[in-house]
């Protein structure tokens, strides 16, 4: 359920917008001053803000401003100024829409729809790109299990990928070929850990560009790193 904050001094309007939210499923706050609206705004987790533009005490320019000081939440601002000059302040201020009163508030849940429908696919991206890991020109997409350099698909089996995943997870850690065998084949065998030198070896020979230092670093004795 996305929890909507109301900051409007019309109580009338205030509460149309508190039922209308209420029953379209949404948890609701109202807050009838800029004060405490801001208050509300920065102690509170809110999913967007409603935040009328002529508050008491504090106007809702500032408010928006000083939210946007310390937080990311949507704000749509409402306001009976239809001026450019007046929606470009808004939007300067750090509202994510404008609507001008009076509205219908079809079009109002339309544009809080489209704000948190946005919202949710910048979160999704977000969340894609976090599970990406870079080394140098190096990019490991995990979502799709591909690698790339500069853009360049660099086309590796299951287990070179998954040996080199391991490497730029624990970039400047030394892993030995035997927590590497384990982590990448599944198993521990001191006698088997000749087959982590064959396939770094093989790794080398994907990714390295020819007559610069390998990506991959041999630690005598040890195993291998990647260093930062």
């Amino acid at each position: 359920m996305s929890k909507i904050l109301i900051i409007e001094d019309e109580k009338n309007l205030a509460l149309f917008l508190e039922l209308e939210l209420k029953h379209e499923g949404y948890e609701t706050e109202v807050h009838y001053n800029g004060r405490t609206g801001l208050d509300a705004a920065l102690e509170g987790e809110w999913d967007a803000i409603l935040l009328d533009l002529m508050l008491p005490e504090l106007n809702g320019l500032e408010v928006a401003r000083r939210v946007r000081q310390n937080k990311n939440t949507p704000i749509i601002m409402m306001t009976a100024r239809d001026s450019v000059i007046d929606r470009v302040s808004g939007l300067d201020h750090g509202a994510d829409d404008y609507i001008v009163k009076p509205f219908a508030i079809e079009e109002i849940l339309a544009r809080l729809r489209a704000l948190l429908r946005r919202v949710a696919i910048e979160g999704e991206k977000t969340a894609q790109k976090s599970t990406n890991v870079a080394y140098r020109d190096l990019l490991i997409e995990k979502e799709n299990r591909v690698v790339r350099r500069d853009n360049q698909i660099i086309n590796l089996t299951k287990r070179e990928y998954e040996l080199l995943l391991a490497l730029m997870e624990s970039v400047n850690v030394v892993l030995s070929r035997e927590h590497l065998l384990q982590k990448v084949w599944g198993y521990e065998s001191e006698s088997e850990t000749n087959v982590v030198d064959v396939y770094i070896r093989y790794l080398r020979n994907k990714i390295d560009i020819p007559g610069e230092e390998s990506y991959i670093q041999t630690v005598r004795g040890t195993g291998y790193v990647m260093r930062q």
